[in-house]
Formats: structure tokens, C-alpha cells, sequence
């Protein structure tokens, strides 16, 4: 007996010293967000005088519906719940960024829930497999349609017209299929909209990353735009084409973008001068009720009549950025393919720009980044644990965080690091930029997971409007070495930027194509290893598979239980700083048959909020 006793505690002490080396090898819990600073342009003080009058200025032109063409879209039309986009009718896209291998746009492509279909549970998720925790079996459905956000109808740009709302455009026949009983419906973006909350910690931004860390002062691509420039008054009499940089302004290059595209906010062919010329002569938010305690604008609210007690926006711009890029009465000409030149206000044309139109992408840009930069979600239960409040979680999320974090089960952590539960913060990017994963190169901050196949969204496997791969990895001189010696194969193609976690309970459905509608799905998803047996290049070299042990029913209940102590309340409450103006959002279309053109648009209206908040969210399809 003695004899067994001795090798049963020599087993035993074999097995907790194993035990504790595989803990001792396991990354430290993440840390609270509150640990993190909120990461800002180095030369901010540059463009800003006034910080807190940009912030102003940046909430209420992310909540203006008459930023779009249309003069009902605004930038919160698709993140006006928990920082995403909680409409579920007529928020389909066909699959549009699908590609052949050698990388064209493939149009053959056909909805499979159709245009102004009100999605329902059993549409998910979009590959459903003959045994769910098997990524080879056999598919039972498979779509590769997309959920997204609504926008725009099918339409040319003309021009703004002093005093409107609405751009007066051309509309046609939408091409892409956005069409139904022979009249357009609203045009569908081509991925799912993640929040702006928490996204001022990202490097770069949407999940391509197109939008750099850098901004122009012109459009989402950084220095990797030769030409773009902004102007700029050396004297009021004295202007100069200019090229500038902001680093940490991703979220700047961000918020450029969807107001030019034709799925979003615009009609095709418009300009951010003509958004400035149209908006810099109204009254802020004049449709819009803003309540009187709001966080931000509650002290200038008409509350409750509409709109706010200033008398335009460039009086906003005015009181938030330094003159030299507002103050001259010197005009901006612009032709297509002709050079831009100044003139004197006395040669003026009806196309020409002043200087404050003209930088009206600058102002755009960083106002709308200071004030996303207030929308930090660092007060979740988990937040206030890892800051020493034992009781703020439960046991299981304190088990689920373990799982989270271990390498030899959940292995979650290895792309949702740091205190920002993503590769993609700045702070991890700049630690490290290029990832070694399974003997391959990657940016670091994306994955290809197998969601979809890469021709399917090839993400950051793309390429800029200037030929150069979206991928830093693939702009690299050198390329890191591997274990082997020899240079780490560099794969791309189907990667997307790894969200932040925080609020995932609130921000269904899941994955760049919305294509997962709850967070148990996702982890079974995640248990599989993703959907695809096989992920490719479009060169047809492989991509290293997902390699998750995760099938434990308990893992996966308290791994919930984790992702769930990540809520922020005050987002879920709406308290600031995630109180809102007012703002109408379409919802689909009220079918009538008829002559072809428009479908009647279907209206939800987002009731005003003020800094105490209101009733919780509802969430997606609720």
C-alpha cells in the first residue's frame, strides 16, 4: 500500500507540475480597458483649437441626416445601436465583393433572401452544416448573401442646392439588383457594420483596414495618396495647396469614406466640398430633436423644439479649428483633369469652393474621430474586476476568461489581445506589426477564420485605388524569417480585421458578413474551426486552418458568461457618453405596384436621449 501511495502522489505531483507549466505558459488574463489611453494624433494642436467645441461639432455631424444625399442618411443611420445596426429588413447584399481567383469582380451573383426581405431566426447562420461541430460535413444551406446596412437608392450626383436637404440627383435602375416588383429598393453596403464604439483603439479601421492610421485631410488612404492635399491660409491672402499627416487617425480616414459611397450615404460622383457647401449654411441638426441634458449639446439644445441654438455649422468650425484652414476669401477651382487652382472671390464660377468648403473632408474627418473617441466602453463588469472588485463577475465568467485565454483549449486570446481584445489596437500594432502564425506572415490584427471562402470578400487581400496591397505584409522590403530559416510564406486573402469584444452581447449578428446570429453559434463556430475544411489563397497556396478544442458544453457556457460580463451598461442604457439626438432610419420598403422608380421608404424613429439615458436597447431582430 505504502508503495502505492507513493506512486500515486508522484503522479499526482507530475500532474500538477504539468498542469502549472501549461498555466504558467498561458497569456495573463487581458487587462481592464481603463488601463489603456485613448490613443490621439501627435499633432492635433495643429488643426484644433478648441477641443471640446470639436467634439461638438463631430456629434452632431455623425447624427445629421443631411449628410446624405437623400437628406434622411446620416452617419448613424447604420451605428445608432450599441455603435452598429440593429434594422433587419431590406439590410441584405447579394454577395457583391465576390471575386474570381485571379482577383476580378465576379457579377454573377443573385440574392438568395431576396431584396426587402424582413430576415427571421431560422435564415441563420448563413452555412448551416449536417453536423455542427464537424467543419467537413456536409452543408444543409449555404449563402454567401451578406447583412449589412441599407443606404441609398441608385443615383447620380448633380448638385447641392442652397437651403435643401436633398442633393439633386438622377436616380436609375439599379444594375446591382437592388430592385423589386420592378421598382429600386434602398442599396445594401458590402459588409456588416461594426461598432464605433471602442473603435478609436484600432490602428486601422473598417475590415479590409482601408482606412489608415494616417490621415490626409482628404480621404480614407493616408499617405498612400500622392495627391491628396488640403489648403491652407498663410495669410488670408495668401493660400497653398498642402499635403498633411495625423497619425492615430484612423477613425478621421474612417469617417470620409461612406458619405462618397453610392451603397452608403451619396449619390455617385459626389464630393465632401459639396457636402460642405450644403451643410455649412444650415442650422445643425434642424430635423432633429436633441435633448436638453445631452452629454455633449444639451447647453445649445432647442429642445423641445428642433435642432440646436447655433446658427450654422461654419460657425462650428469656426469656433473648433484654427483659421488657417478656414479663414480666406481666396476660391478653390476644381475640373476633372485639370489642375486645381486658386482664385480671387471677385472671378468666382458657380463650381468654385471656398477654402471652408474645400477642407470640409479635414473638418469632417477629425470632428467626427474626437467625438467617437468619447464613445469608450471601459466600465464592464470584467473592466471593474481586473481593476480589483472580485465580485463584479461570476464564477463561470472567471472560468470563461481562463478558457479565453488558455493555450490549450480556447486559445481565443491569441487574436483578441491586450486590454482591446484585438489584434488590430494600436497598441498591439505598434508593439509588433507583422504576426508569425503556424509558419506564416500576416498583418498583424487580421485573420482569415473560414467564414467564407476568399473569393468570396478577399478583405485585406485586396488592393488600394493606387495598386499597392491593402496588406502592409505584402508592401513589406523583407519578409520575417521562419523557424525553418527560410521566409515565412505571406497570406492575406479573405483576411479580416479581429473585432473588440466588448458589447458583443449587443451587436448581432456576427462576422464581417453577419452571417451568425447568436453568440452560442459563434462559439460553436469557432469549435469547428471555422465553416471551411480548407482555406485558400486565390492562388490556391493554403492558409493555416483555425485550431480550436473547444467542444465542452460547460467551456462554452462559461465562455458566454465571459463574453457577457464585457457589456458596457451605460451602452446598453444609452447613458452618456452614448446618449443621442433624434434621428429617422429607413427600415425597408412599403410594397405597391406601379410605374417603375423608388419603393415607399418605411421610417423607425430613434427617440432623443440625454446624458441619464433611456429605455435599454433592443437588440438585433427583437
Amino acid at each position: 500500500m505504502s508503495r502505492f501511495i507513493q506512486l500515486a502522489s508522484f503522479f499526482l505531483l507530475t500532474s500538477l507540475l504539468a498542469m502549472t507549466a501549461a498555466q504558467a505558459a498561458d497569456p495573463a488574463r487581458p487587462p481592464s480597458l481603463k488601463t489603456i489611453p485613448v490613443p490621439e494624433p501627435s499633432n492635433l494642436g495643429d488643426f484644433i483649437t478648441d477641443k471640446q467645441q470639436a467634439i461638438a461639432l463631430g456629434k452632431a455631424l455623425f447624427w445629421e441626416m443631411r449628410v446624405g444625399s437623400d437628406g434622411m442618411t446620416a452617419c448613424a443611420s447604420c451605428h445608432f445601436n450599441a455603435g452598429v445596426d440593429s434594422r433587419s429588413n431590406n439590410q441584405v447584399n447579394p454577395g457583391s465583393p465576390r471575386v474570381h481567383a485571379d482577383g476580378s469582380p465576379d457579377p454573377d451573383i443573385a440574392f438568395d433572401f431576396g431584396p426587402n426581405r424582413q430576415l427571421a431566426a431560422g435564415d441563420f447562420p448563413f452555412r448551416q452544416l449536417s453536423d455542427v461541430l464537424d467543419r467537413s460535413s456536409a452543408p444543409v444551406f449555404d449563402s454567401n448573401d451578406i447583412v449589412t446596412s441599407q443606404g441609398v437608392f441608385a443615383a447620380d450626383f448633380i448638385a447641392t442646392e442652397a437651403g435643401k436637404s436633398k442633393d439633386k440627383v438622377a436616380y436609375k435602375p439599379d444594375v446591382d439588383g437592388f430592385m423589386f416588383d420592378n421598382k429600386n429598393v434602398r442599396r445594401a453596403a458590402q459588409r456588416n457594420a461594426p461598432s464605433v464604439i471602442n473603435s478609436v483603439f484600432n490602428f486601422r479601421n473598417f475590415f479590409d483596414g482601408r482606412a489608415q492610421n494616417d490621415f490626409n485631410g482628404i480621404n480614407n488612404w493616408g499617405n498612400r495618396d500622392p495627391d491628396a492635399k488640403v489648403f491652407k491660409a498663410l495669410t488670408p491672402a495668401q493660400v497653398e495647396a498642402v499635403q498633411i499627416s495625423l497619425n492615430n487617425a484612423s477613425l478621421a480616414s474612417q469617417a470620409v469614406a461612406p458619405p462618397l459611397s453610392d451603397r452608403e450615404m451619396s449619390a455617385s460622383g459626389r464630393s465632401l466640398p459639396d457636402i460642405g457647401r450644403k451643410l455649412l449654411r444650415m442650422s445643425p441638426l434642424a430635423l432633429q430633436k436633441v435633448h436638453n441634458t445631452d452629454s455633449v449639446l444639451g447647453n445649445v439644445s432647442r429642445y423641445p423644439q428642433k435642432g440646436l441654438k447655433i446658427r450654422s455649422y461654419s460657425d462650428m468650425v469656426k469656433a473648433a479649428f484654427n483659421p488657417q484652414w478656414w479663414n480666406s476669401p481666396k476660391m478653390i477651382r476644381t475640373a476633372k483633369d485639370a489642375p486645381t487652382i486658386i482664385v480671387d472671390r471677385k472671378d468666382r464660377e458657380d463650381e468654385d469652393y471656398s477654402l471652408m468648403e474645400y477642407n470640409f473632408s479635414l473638418f469632417f474627418g477629425l470632428a467626427i474621430q474626437l467625438y467617437e473617441s468619447t464613445l469608450v466602453a471601459d466600465d464592464s463588469p470584467y473592466d471593474r474586476f481586473m481593476i480589483g472588485d472580485a465580485s463584479a463577475v461570476s464564477e463561470a465568467a472567471v472560468r470563461g476568461v481562463d478558457v479565453f485565454r488558455s493555450q490549450s483549449r480556447g486559445r481565443c486570446i491569441n487574436c483578441h489581445e491586450g486590454a482591446e481584445l484585438t489584434g488590430a489596437s494600436v497598441t498591439r500594432v505598434a508593439a509588433s506589426p507583422i504576426r508569425i502564425r503556424d509558419e506564416q506572415a500576416l498583418d498583424r490584427g487580421f485573420n482569415n477564420i473560414g467564414v467564407r471562402p476568399s473569393t468570396d470578400d478577399v478583405g485585406i487581400g485586396g488592393t488600394d485605388p493606387f495598386g499597392n496591397p491593402l496588406a502592409n505584409i505584402r508592401r513589406a522590403a523583407t519578409v520575417p524569417t521562419c523557424a525553418n530559416g527560410l521566409p515565412c510564406p505571406v497570406v492575406a486573402d479573405g483576411f479580416m480585421k479581429v473585432p473588440g469584444l466588448r458589447n458583443v452581447e449587443l451587436t448581432a449578428p456576427y462576422f464581417h458578413n453577419g452571417g451568425t446570429l447568436t453568440l452560442r453559434d459563434v462559439l460553436d463556430f469557432y469549435s469547428r474551426g471555422g465553416d471551411f475544411a480548407k482555406l485558400e489563397q486565390l492562388d490556391g497556396s493554403e492558409i493555416a486552418p483555425l485550431n480550436i478544442l473547444m467542444n465542452d458544453d460547460q467551456e462554452k457556457a462559461d465562455l458566454e458568461a465571459f463574453l457577457l460580463s464585457l457589456t458596457d451598461e451605460r451602452v446598453r442604457h444609452q447613458k452618456a457618453p452614448f446618449d443621442h439626438p433624434q434621428l429617422f432610419v429607413t427600415n425597408g420598403h412599403k410594397l405597391e405596384s406601379g410605374e417603375p422608380g423608388n419603393a415607399k421608404d418605411k421610417f423607425i424613429e430613434i427617440k432623443a436621449v440625454g446624458r441619464d439615458g433611456g429605455l435599454p436597447l433592443m437588440g438585433f431582430m427583437q
